[in-house]
């Protein structure tokens, strides 16, 4: 008796506009793994089986400052996505985000909530790109058949994020490890839901091997206050440094927790890294990567 064994093969695509070779060095070299410097706004043409389709921006920074390469990427990148699993037959995942759902006016936000989004405003390049996104891959699988998942994900933290890209979590420990301020955007009573990147990985194969097009909500429904945020990364990294209140930037939402009933049920996920464990793990990457050693 003879048993069939099917070994994985990678394909990574990749501009590095936000992304680093760096992250990926530990695979360069592995015979089941290849590197593509490649722009999902250009076709694309491999033979896959399964389309991982995360290329975005998610930093406001980077998105408000190349706000029409973040919608190129969002329509004319999924497009070639979605064209390339038709071509192939492979089934496709999109990373879409909470922000589909703006400012939202439901808490905590269900997938069956449409969402309350400014369309003309500076985040409106995501958020109003990943609504189009979903649209698109909706209406492939209508008219063409296409296999496909939508993962709703919600502000996600871990090792090897940009240390400047201008996400609350990399700004605070950033600021803490170089002994600055950390600057919370006023009021500092907005909410935000944090999961740890193994969490949000394990989610996201779930969902894709699982039976369930999403979109579904995979996220941290552990939901904290920006300034509760501050206090915690004072405590763990650097009680010495001051918290201070800074402008905010426009369209912040207010409340961001997702309802996770659908992931829990469909897919028999949940997230097990708490806040408090996983921010030490991002410290000690933060520290390697800016030479700073831990005070004894």
């Amino acid at each position: 008796m003879s048993a069939l064994v099917f070994v994985a093969q990678v394909i990574v695509a990749d501009n590095y506009f936000t992304g680093s070779k760096d992250n990926l060095r530990k695979w360069i070299g592995h015979p089941r793994f290849e590197l593509i410097r490649h722009d999902v706004t250009e076709p694309l043409l491999i033979e896959v089986d399964q389309i991982y389709h995360l290329a975005c921006p998610a930093s406001p920074i980077f998105y408000k400052y190349n706000p029409v390469k973040t919608i190129k990427t969002n329509v004319i990148g999924t497009l070639n996505m979605l064209g390339l699993a038709k071509r192939v037959g492979a089934r496709i995942l999109l990373t879409s985000t909470s922000e589909v759902y703006g400012d939202p006016l439901v808490h905590p936000q269900t997938e069956s909530y449409w969402g309350n989004v400014n369309p003309i405003g500076v985040r409106s390049c995501y958020d109003e790109g990943k609504r189009v996104a979903e649209t698109l891959m909706f209406d492939y699988h209508r008219q063409h058949g296409i296999e496909i998942r939508i993962a709703r994900i919600f502000n996600t933290y871990g090792p090897r994020m940009n240390i400047d890209d201008g996400r609350v979590v990399s700004n605070f420990i950033a600021q803490a490890l170089r002994d600055e301020p950390l600057t919370v955007q006023a009021p500092g009573t907005q909410t935000r839901s944090f999961c740890y990147v193994s969490d949000m990985v394990d989610g996201l194969i779930r969902l894709m091997e699982g039976e369930n097009t999403g979109p579904i909500n995979i996220g941290n429904p552990g939901e904290f206050t920006m300034l509760e945020l501050a206090e915690t990364v004072k405590e763990l990294i650097n009680p010495n440094v001051k918290i201070i209140m800074v402008e905010n930037t426009p369209d912040d939402p207010r409340q961001r927790k997702p309802d996770i009933t659908k992931a829990t049920e469909l897919l028999g996920w949940e997230p097990k890294v708490k806040l408090r464990d996983g921010l030490p793990f991002m410290e000690e990457d933060f520290r390697q990567r800016l030479g700073v050693q831990k005070k004894k």
